[in-house]
């Protein structure tokens, strides 16, 4: 997410926890949990699968995966490898979606899988997060090395496992893309340039969710996620309703610094005009370490991300599946 400009601000929030407006008034749940969506009866990814991905991610063998790296190369082969084990089909002729950032090769990494559906198909969801990170930043205790564990390793195994999930129970009557992109971190180029060539291509998206920094959760908050833009469309309403709980709430510090225009999410609203947005758990008053050296493996909360990602599982298949497009832009 690029907050960096807004980080010397953000600071006094740091540790003060969650303001009362991000505990009221947020997708208020129906009397009745919805039905729509057949609960799963096992979890389909536990904490240690979760730890492997991001720990080869943000492994110092990695170097911080800087755009144009041959590092961020070994990540990209690690994503295009995982798609193939799941299933899931490159988008393009290859899952690499090239362009060039200041001279330099980058590739967002693009898989798909068909609608089950003869109709929705022809309408698309995207999933993705941000893979890359800023290589390295400044010193401690003579490590220079960002990993980028939260950011985003943690939303790239988001991806991943939701991929998988889908694959494997082709369970979407919508076609779903899943994509990982580089350049984030440059200005939001990777997600751009996907977003400008989709449109050029004319697809028909329903909505576009990113995840970012899902790694460490609140403790004193009554969602376990937060939308950025929350005020802009339905689809924390929808997601909570899918889920039969407040799965997905609204940050203060998000809107108060604008996180909307600041991540992956941006570039397909702007392309579409259809709702798009990042989903998180990180608004910065909960996590020290943003664009450091000690975002490592051992920050996050595993346990925390895997039900993360087991309850969004089937709230996207509701979207997937839903007759008619339930989620919408808000009037003005």
């Amino acid at each position: 997410m690029k907050i960096l400009s807004i980080l010397s601000v953000l600071t006094l929030f740091v540790g003060c926890g969650s303001t009362q407006n991000d505990n009221k008034n947020n997708s208020i749940i129906p009397a009745e949990a919805s039905t729509k969506v057949e609960a799963l009866n096992n979890n389909f990814v536990n904490a240690s699968e979760i730890k492997e991905v991001v720990s080869f991610l943000a492994s110092d063998a990695l170097k911080g995966r800087d755009t144009g790296t041959e590092e961020i190369n070994e990540a990209a082969n690690y994503i295009e490898t995982q798609f193939k084990s799941f299933g899931v089909k490159p988008y393009f002729e290859t899952y690499r979606d090239n362009f060039k950032v200041e001279n330099m090769d980058a590739y967002n990494v693009v898989g798909y899988l068909e609608g089950t559906d003869a109709k929705l198909k022809n309408e698309f969801i995207i999933i993705g997060a941000h893979y890359d990170h800023i290589g390295t930043a400044k010193g401690v205790n003579g490590d220079t090395i960002a990993n980028g564990a939260n950011d985003n390793a943690a939303g790239t195994s988001g991806v991943l496992f939701l991929a998988k999930y889908f694959a494997k129970t082709k369970t979407n009557k919508r076609s779903i893309i899943f994509t990982t992109f580089t350049a984030e971190e440059k200005g939001l180029l990777g997600s751009k340039h996907l977003a400008e060539k989709l449109k050029e291509n004319n697809i028909n998206l329903y909505t576009m969710i990113n995840i970012e920094m899902i790694g460490v959760p609140f403790k004193d908050r009554d969602y376990q996620a937060f939308i950025t833009g929350h005020e802009l469309s339905n689809l924390a309403e929808k997601m909570n309703s899918y889920a039969g709980e407040k799965l997905i709430g609204a940050s203060s510090v998000s809107k108060k610094y604008g996180l909307f225009k600041r991540s992956d999410n941006y570039a397909f609203y702007q392309a579409f005009k259809v709702p798009s947005h990042t989903v998180s758990s990180c608004d910065l008053t909960n996590f020290d370490f943003y664009h450091h050296v000690d975002d490592e493996v051992d920050k996050l909360d595993y346990n925390f991300m895997a039900s993360l990602i087991n309850k969004l599982a089937p709230v996207i298949q509701e979207i997937a599946n839903t007759p008619s497009q339930e989620i919408k832009m808000n009037e003005n």
